[in-house]
This record gives C-alpha cells, structure tokens and sequence, in this order.
C-alpha cells in the first residue's frame, strides 16, 4: 500500500498534466519542437550539398549516399490511420486516467481558494457587507457562466468544441486569439502580483529594508524558472504549495476564534463608497478566475453529468470559505486590518513566522502561471518559422537555445519590472479583476452562449445570458475607472 503523500503526489501530476497543461494548447507537448521548426530542411538540403560537394572519391567511384533527413517527431494525437484526434472530433486534452466529481471540485476549489484571500479582510474593512454579499453574488455568477461555457462545447449532445479558445472562435473566427491574450495578462499579473505581495510581507518583517529590493531579491530566487521545462517539477512546487496553504490558513483561522470576544459585528457596515467598493469588486472577481481550465476539467471526469451538480458545491464551499474568512480576519483586527492578514498579527514574532511561510508560498506559486505563460508564448511565436513568426526555442537534441533561456529571464525580469513600478497590492489585483476577470468570467461566457445557443434558447436564458453581458459590462467599465484611479492615486501618494 503507497502512503498517503505518494497518492497525494500522483494525483498532482495528474492535475497539472490533464486538467492544468490541457487547458493550454500544446501545453503538455514534449519541448523539443525542433523537429518542426523552418530551419529543418534548408540546414538538411545545405548539409547533403556539402557532403556532395567534398566527396573527392574517382571518378568509377559512386559517390557517398547522403544521410537520411531526421526522423520527424511523430505528433502524440496521431492515430494508426494518420489522422490526429482534433481530426477525428476526439478530445485531445483528455488523459487515459479520469477522475470522480470529488477529485474535480478540489482542483476547482485549488484554482478559486489561491493565496489571495490574504486580502479579503480589507476588502470587508473597505465594502462592508457589500464586500461579503459581493463574493457570495460573484461566486454565483462564475458557477453559471462556468455552466454556459461548458454549454457551448456541445451541439445537439454532441461534444465538438474541447477548450475556451474552440468556443471563442465558433463564436467569431480569430477571437480565440484575444482569449488568449486575455490569458497570458491574467497569467502574468499573478507572477507580478506575487512579487508585490512577497515584498510586503517581507517588509513587514524586516522593515529596515525597503519594499522593492525585497521584490528584486524575491525575484533573483525566482531566476531559475527560467530553466523550467517539466510538469513534473511544476506538480511537486503546487502540492508544497498547496499544503503550506492548508496550514497558514488553518493557523490564521484558529487564531482569529481565540479572539471571538473582541469580535462586533456592528463594525461592519453597510455604507457605501462608490469609489473603492468597484476595486474590492474586482479583488473578489480576480480570486474567482477558474474558466480557462474548465472545459479540460469536464473533459477529464468520469462523469461528465455531474461536472454542473461539481462546480456548483464547489463555488458554494468557496464562497462560505471566502465570507467566513475576510468576515474572521476584519472582525478580529477591526481598525487595524492591513492589505494582507497576516500584517495585522500585534506579535511582532508571530507575524514574522506567518509571513515567512507567505512567502515561501508565493515563491512556490510563482513557477506555475510563469511556466504556462512561457507556453502560451512559445506555442504562438516559437513553434518554428512553418508555423509561427520565429524560429523553435530548442535545439535538435532538444537543449534550449541561449537566446530563448535569455527571453525567458527577461520575462521574470519584465514582471519585477511592473511589480517595482505598481508595488500596489489591491489596487492591482482590483484592476485585473475588473478587466481579464470579468471577460473572461462574466461576459463571454455569456457573450458565446448567446450567439451559439440562440436557436432554441427560450426567453428566460436569452434574458438572463444578456443580464449577465450588462451586468459584466458594467463592473468591467466602473472598475477599470475606479481601480486605475485608486491606482492613480496610490502612485501619487507615494511620490
């Protein structure tokens, strides 16, 4: 019998290699694109001249056969037949191992239940009820679209759409591109966002030192996710992550019930600020953001019935877990509640052990938007001038090349880049919640269920599909003007 860690183990590779890479095309390929880059067969035509060129055999002498060209890498959808499974209307993203509805709702709840509910306390302190209503009502809403979205994969109980990006271009030729885009700022905001987040826990434990070069040293650490190319180093950061998780939100949560005497609950108000409840808006919708991911997920699982009844109890367990907490956090430290949590802490010792594991965390959480970002790049630019824009990343013996090692820490250094100019944690997270959150979780899913499903769609769905649409809109429009000026604002306090 394999201990519980081994499971436990298994069970993350397989997450991050069906659920995770599959929702990324390409994403679980071998990195050896070489052997479909557009330099392959100009270097092998090049090569034979030379060797036919240099052969000084007689002339009764048959000349040197030439070495055969590489063996083209077979494509792992390849079927016997020649066909690729895309071809042949299969789900490419499905693995040979599916898993129950239980094993899903805890990668639904691992995407929705991130580190970034550290924030949640302010966003009560600052909305009040509104706050807590807001990650209830927002909560419901992402179960519905993640509902269409999965909708929209079938025709006639036929399944012949296996990702976001299909659905965005059934809905309009091309629009998959702009999902994309929609995906790698979403990807890459969180690589920035945990930069800002590690500098100000570590600020808060060694004030002496300032908050960006906590950034710039938190960023040196994280150099060597340059180098990486494998799920399977990626699988054992997320399940240290995971655990360290489970155990910082179990102490805060234990820490703030010793204090259920100091607690009021008429602190929490229900007035409302126009200009700061739409960024707390966004800090909800931003911790919500699981949609890419669920089409592989319903893919995947045993039961593919029962993904509804799924996503349903997991969102639910979300958000009581969510109000519960910022309602904890705010209620134990009232005035004194900070950005993140765990600065709230009165005991300077405490509070330096908590964030020292927060960091450690964020550290850990790094790698694994970063490597799905560097896919998302190499997959559309780096596949090979045959086809895309530039040459392969990798060699033929399947090394990455310098210039690509070079793109790439440069990229972690463009995130620090960012990080150093907008240090600002809510703010930022209230920002991208309100743009790549809400399209991404509000609007087109809405948006491609009502073009996709029009014909037969009774009045009731029409309506609601264009409710969630305006709805959508709305945050998106308001919280992009209050979060950039709250931004703004930030910036120039600061100054």
């Amino acid at each position: 019998m394999q201990p519980p860690n081994s499971h436990a183990r298994r069970f993350q590779d397989w997450t991050n290699k069906h659920i995770f890479a599959g929702s990324i095309d390409n994403l679980g390929e071998h990195p050896n694109d070489a052997w479909e880059s557009g330099y392959q067969a100009p270097d092998y035509q090049q090569q034979t001249i030379a060797s036919n060129t240099n052969y000084s055999g007689g002339e009764d002498s048959p000349p040197p056969r030439p070495s055969p060209p590489p063996k083209e890498r077979p494509n792992e959808n390849t079927k016997l037949n020649g066909t690729t499974e895309e071809e042949q209307g299969v789900d490419a993203h499905v693995g040979n191992e599916r898993i129950t509805a239980l094993q899903a709702a805890w990668n639904v709840t691992n995407a929705i239940q991130g580190m970034f509910i550290v924030g949640l306390p302010i966003a009560v302190k600052v909305g009040g009820w509104w706050s807590v209503g807001a990650m209830v009502g927002v909560a419901y809403i992402c179960y519905w679209t993640g509902v269409l979205l999965i909708q929209c994969l079938y025709e006639k109980g036929e399944k012949i759409r296996h990702s976001y990006k299909d659905v965005a271009e059934a809905y309009h030729p091309g629009f998959g591109k702009v999902v994309l885009a929609a995906q790698l700022t979403e990807l890459l905001s969180t690589c920035i966002i945990y930069l800002v987040l590690a500098g100000d826990l570590l600020q808060a434990c060694f004030p002496s030192i300032d908050k960006p070069a906590w950034m710039m040293l938190v960023s040196s650490m994280l150099l060597g996710c340059s180098f990486l190319d494998s799920l399977q180093v990626v699988s054992t950061l997320s399940l240290a992550n995971a655990v360290s998780h489970l155990i910082v939100n179990a102490i805060m949560m234990i820490y703030c019930l010793s204090q259920i005497s100091s607690w009021s609950l008429s602190s929490v108000t229900f007035g409302l600020d126009f200009y700061t409840l739409p960024t707390m808006i966004g800090v909800v919708v931003f911790g919500y953001t699981s949609h890419i991911f669920l089409p592989s997920l319903e893919g995947n699982m045993q039961e593919p019935k029962q993904f509804n009844a799924m996503l349903k109890w997991s969102h639910v367990a979300a958000a009581a877990f969510k109000a519960i907490f910022g309602l904890m956090g705010y209620l134990t430290f009232g005035e004194f509640t900070q950005q993140e949590i765990s600065n709230s802490l009165p005991n300077q010792g405490f509070k330096i052990v908590i964030n020292l594991v927060l960091v450690v965390k964020a550290l850990l959480s790094y790698p694994l938007p970063f490597f799905a970002a560097v896919h998302i790049i190499r997959d559309n630019f780096f596949k090979g001038t045959k086809k895309t824009m530039f040459t392969g990343c990798y060699s033929l013996d399947g090394s990455l090349r310098e210039w690509a090692l070079f793109l790439r820490i440069l990229l972690i250094l463009f995130t620090l880049f960012v990080a150093l100019s907008v240090p600002y944690l809510i703010e930022v997270m209230g920002l991208i919640g309100n743009i790549t959150g809400t399209m991404l979780s509000f609007i087109w899913p809405a948006l491609f269920h009502l073009k996709l499903k029009s014909v037969g769609m009774v009045d009731r769905d029409r309506k609601f599909d264009q409710f969630i649409i305006g709805l959508g809109s709305l945050i998106c429009l308001s919280g992009f003007y209050f979060s950039a000026k709250q931004l703004h604002l930030a910036i120039q306090h600061t100054d």
